[in-house]
């Protein structure tokens, strides 16, 4: 089934101004949330849990960490290069976003316990076991911060999982950064 990019003039009705918003944001409507909109209680969830996910207390670069890798584990090409964009005008270091986009190890080794902690939410579903999660911790983040990852993780789980369902064209904007998994 072939799955509309919708406009905010051809969005249904209770999609419309959640799309407005964020073309005024963006500057242009991303497809994924031109997608979304067939679904508006989907686009509204998403945009809503995003502007939560940025009250977390990780900063810009930590959740790009967590977004980047999460959508790499749940191999999705569309949110890979959409966040290799954001993360790069987030000032996150090239070096991180590549090794992410490689699957490799990142040279911070706090940036590095962020990235193995969110894979294995990820691969486990969930269900770290008491000695990753203390491997966190020794890392510097806290309780409070194991279930900020979950938010991140939740929160990209939804886009990754509409991109393949939908198979959401990728934007001109970030075609320069296409990925898939083989990269």
């Amino acid at each position: 089934m072939t799955y509309d990019v919708h406009t905010t003039q051809s969005a249904p009705e209770g999609a419309k101004t959640t799309l407005s918003a964020a073309e005024k944001a963006y500057g242009f409507l991303p497809n994924l949330l031109g997608v979304m909109a067939e679904a508006p209680a989907l686009v509204k969830g998403y945009v809503t849990l995003s502007k939560i996910f940025e009250e977390t207390s990780f900063s810009p670069a930590e959740r790009q960490v967590i977004l980047l890798t999460t959508s790499y584990e749940n191999e999705c090409g569309y949110c890979m290069a959409a966040h290799s964009a954001i993360a790069g005008m987030q000032q996150v270091p090239q070096g991180v976003i590549q090794a992410i986009r490689s699957g490799k190890a990142i040279a911070d080794g706090k940036l590095e316990a962020l990235r193995r902690f969110t894979a294995n939410i990820v691969k486990t579903r969930g269900w770290p076991t008491e000695a990753e999660v203390n491997a966190f911790h020794a890392a510097g983040y806290s309780k409070a911060q194991v279930l900020e990852v979950v938010l991140g993780v939740g929160l990209k789980t939804l886009s990754n999982y509409a991109n393949h369902v939908a198979e959401t064209p990728l934007d001109a904007a970030f075609k320069p950064l296409a990925w898939s998994k083989s990269v």
